[in-house]
């Protein structure tokens, strides 16, 4: 799980660095709008949008953006779309399950998108059900480990309903019931312990390890699902070493 999860991190921020900054931009400007249409754009009274807008600010996404997509999703400003969340589910190559969200205006070509990318990259669609029951809803705070000890961490989450704090090397992963993501978020505020993003998701109860090649292979297919502006989260159950993650990396 570790090397899923520090793969996911180092990819994020090398996205802001490597020319898909536009790309990373579009779908947390796109988080702000669905969040402050479903539940309000006050910040105070709808923690889906207060995270979605801090995760903005920590990738650099200007102001006028943000400000501009509460106000399309809150109907104050016209120009907003009708997003809606089509989940798919898949295997890749050596058998990895895969769980695609999506948030588009245009489910036949947002199911092409990804059926186009699965069968070029090894991989193939897979009906409802059949892969989503590996995986469970949880909730994540990503920690910069800075000064911060695991146990720093710990004490401040543990009574918020956190279960478990894993070390990532930069990075703390916090990881609780997705019910008690804002309660956690907010315990370590209360600690006075910056967090980077604090996002609910899907972790897997089994992992598949993979070796270099296949860590390459899924890494190729996941790459390709992400190239869909459509395409808002990946979800895979591999774990890939800290020896394989830097051979790929390089």
């Amino acid at each position: 799980m570790s090397g899923h999860s520090k793969w996911a991190t180092t990819k994020h921020k090398k996205a802001v660095v490597d020319g898909k900054r536009a790309k990373l931009f579009a779908k947390l400007i796109k988080n702000i709008e669905v969040a402050a249409r479903v539940g309000g754009s006050d910040m105070a009274g709808n923690p889906t949008l207060f995270d979605a807008v801090q995760k903005a600010k920590k990738n650099s996404v200007p102001n006028d953006n943000i400000d501009r997509a509460l106000k399309r999703g809150s109907g104050v400003e016209a120009g907003g779309a009708d997003w809606q969340t089509i989940m798919y589910e898949g295997y890749g190559p050596n058998g990895v399950a895969v769980l695609i969200e999506c948030l588009t205006d245009n489910r036949n070509r947002a199911a092409s998108d990804v059926r186009v990318a699965m069968t070029r990259n090894g991989g193939s669609m897979a009906d409802p059900g059949s892969v989503s029951y590996m995986f469970n809803r949880k909730g994540v705070v990503i920690v910069p480990k800075g000064e911060l000890s695991e146990d720093d961490v710990l004490m401040a989450v543990l009574d918020a309903g956190a279960e478990e704090v894993i070390d990532l090397g930069e990075q703390f992963e916090v990881i609780s019931e997705a019910t008690d993501l804002v309660a956690v978020r907010t315990a370590l505020v209360d600690a006075g312990i910056d967090y980077d993003s604090a996002d609910p998701t899907f972790l897997a109860s089994v992992n598949i390890e993979l070796d270099e090649d296949g860590a390459r292979q899924i890494f190729r297919l996941i790459d390709a699902l992400e190239e869909s502006d459509d395409v808002q989260n990946v979800w895979a159950n591999f774990d890939v070493s800290d020896e394989v993650l830097e051979a790929v990396a390089g």
